[in-house]
């Protein structure tokens, strides 16, 4: 593969949203959302309040088994990455919810819908595409909404640990002083 076909395919994927409580929450269903759901496909709606105060404890637990190991910094760090492993798990199911949420609806709307076949009834006894892809959104939906109520737990019982809200993770990129830093690294190399 040449770099111009490197580079397009490159510029061609959306890039992703930052892992974020705010964006899990967006992309997964609510309480509402997921009630419904299950009353119309005769699922269980998961126990969201179990979800959460399961993995809080979880998260304290593992703390607490700890005791003096960790300095300040190193249970910020380590929480952060595990509160933040929730988080992007949520976030991706609720990604991938919502991809399929909106195939179902493209298959199911008769106008979206390419594939004239599915305009037809189906054979007795076989489901169309559009009620698979159906069911699969409810099946995802439930997952999506258990997996958001384990990241708020998570997010819950980091701010308990450490006092402070959840963040996720962002690398240092170069600033102003990034350029003194490296005189001063140049300057003690030359010592070396």
């Amino acid at each position: 593969m040449s770099r111009t076909t490197v580079a397009k395919s490159a510029a061609k994927k959306p890039a992703k949203a930052p892992v974020s409580m705010g964006t899990a929450r967006l992309v997964c269903p609510n309480h509402q959302i997921a009630e419904n759901v299950a009353r119309a496909f005769g699922l269980t709606v998961p126990d969201h309040e179990e979800i959460q105060s399961v993995h809080e404890q979880l998260m304290r637990k593992g703390w607490l088994s700890f005791g003096d190991a960790l300095n300040e910094t190193a249970t910020k760090m380590h929480f952060q990455r595990l509160a933040g492993t929730f988080v992007a798990s949520a976030q991706g199911a609720g990604n991938f919810y919502t991809e399929k949420l909106t195939q179902a609806r493209d298959l199911t709307s008769k106008l979206a819908n390419e594939d004239r076949d599915e305009d037809r009834e189906p054979i007795y006894g076989f489901e169309t595409r559009a009620e698979r892809a159906r069911k699969f959104a409810a099946d995802l939906c439930m997952q999506a909404y258990a997996l958001l109520a384990a990241a708020e737990g998570a997010v819950a019982a980091y701010k308990e640990i450490t006092g402070e809200e959840w963040m996720p993770y962002v690398a240092q990129t170069e600033g102003p002083n990034s350029a003194g830093r490296k005189s001063v690294s140049a300057e003690m190399s030359a010592f070396s």
